[in-house]
This record gives structure tokens, sequence and C-alpha cells, in this order.
């Protein structure tokens, strides 16, 4: 994307997000545009400042992290939620990506890394902890029924749509996928945007779920992990 990544960050603990404006404003191409200490106020901030990231606690009070990610979808359609949380229970990943929300990541995340992943979420991917990514995907497949109108536009895919949607779902990254099938970076990267449009989803997350729910992939397959 062009310009600094606006990001909004959302955690009850003051200190916390004091340490989080400190790490994100020594990269130059990010841009704390506001804060919130509870869901309530991170959708009217949201609502408000229109940030391409928030970056979202999941326990608050008032309001939740996984209930404000269900509502930003309704008043800033174009944010990208990014999670971050000291908890690694299955619930809490399953309800967050249910909810919306297009990355999560635990708390003792490096910096680095938490930079990384603003600007992967930014960019249009979606980004998990690998220790959580297999087992949460499995469960959110078999969680949810088959929607038939996803399975309906499934055969608008070319047979190199489909390949590069099967090794989303099996965890790889874009670069990976690029190494995988022999083509560029750049060439996958489009591939997932005609992906997401013919199919009618919102991003990387909602592509894997499909690739599950519609039987293009097997949960418990083999894959990255």
């Amino acid at each position: 994307m062009t310009g600094p990544v606006r990001v909004l960050i959302v955690d009850d603990d003051d200190l916390m997000r004091a340490g989080l404006r400190a790490v994100l404003s020594s990269d130059a191409s990010i841009d704390v545009v506001g804060e919130a200490a509870d869901g309530r106020v991170a959708v009217a901030s949201a609502r408000a400042l229109r940030p391409d990231v928030v970056l979202m606690d999941v326990r608050m009070p008032h309001q939740d992290g996984i209930a404000a990610t269900r509502e930003l979808a309704g008043v800033a359609p174009a944010a990208r939620v990014l999670m971050l949380t000291t908890f690694e229970d299955d619930d809490y990943v399953f309800g967050a990506l249910s909810a919306g929300a297009s990355g999560f990541l635990l708390k003792r995340t490096r910096p680095e890394q938490l930079i990384e992943a603003i600007h992967t979420v930014a960019d249009g991917d979606s980004l998990l902890s690998p220790s959580v990514t297999r087992t949460v995907i499995d469960r959110i497949a078999t969680a949810s029924p088959p929607d038939p109108v996803v399975a309906g536009r499934l055969r608008a895919l070319t047979a190199r749509e489909r390949d590069v949607l099967e090794l989303v779902a099996r965890g790889l990254s874009n670069a990976e996928i690029a190494g995988e099938l022999f083509v560029e970076e750049s060439t996958v990267k489009t591939h997932m945007k005609r992906i997401l449009a013919k199919l009618g989803l919102r991003d990387r997350v909602q592509a894997v779920v499909a690739a599950y729910e519609t039987g293009l992939v097997r949960p418990g397959a083999p894959g990255r992990e």
C-alpha cells in the first residue's frame, strides 16, 4: 500500500498500549493514529479514524476484542484486525477469526515480528502464529457448514488458482507457494486476488476456511506445521 500504515492500538493495559506505540513508532512506515482501552471505544475510534489495521486485544472490559471485531465489519470494513493476546487458547483464536480478524499473534511476539505482521495484514494477507494455525483452521472448517454459494463459485477457478488455494490452505506463504509452483511471488499475489474476487471472499483466512469447507483440502491432511 502507498503511504504509512494507519494503526489503531486497542488494549485495556495503559503500559501495554504505551509499549506498543513505542515499538510501532520506531517504523517510519507506520502511523499510530489512535488508542482505545476497550472494545466500545475501539469501534467508535475506528469509525472516526479509518485505520488500515486495528491491533486488538482479546480480553477487555465493557466489550471484548472479539465482539468489537465483529462490529468493525460494519462500521470500518476496510480495517484489518490483528489480534494480539497473551492467550493461546484455541477458543480465543476460533472466536477472533470467525468474527473477521485477519491475523492472530501472541503478545510474546518479538517487536520486529509485530511490525512485519502489521505490514502483512495491511497488504491484504492474513497471519497466524505457527503454533495455532493448523489446529484452529481444522476446527473452523469442521465446525462450519459448507457454503453452497462458495462451493459453486469454486468451479470458476482455473487449475492453477485451485493449486494456489490448496497450498494457501496448507499453510504456505506467498513466497513458499512461488517456490513450489516455480513462479514469481507477484504472480501468486495476482492469483490470490483473483481467487478472492471469484469466491466473493474478503481475505486469506476466509479463503482457507472455504478450501476446507468445500473439500478442496481435508482437515488433517499433510501440510506445514
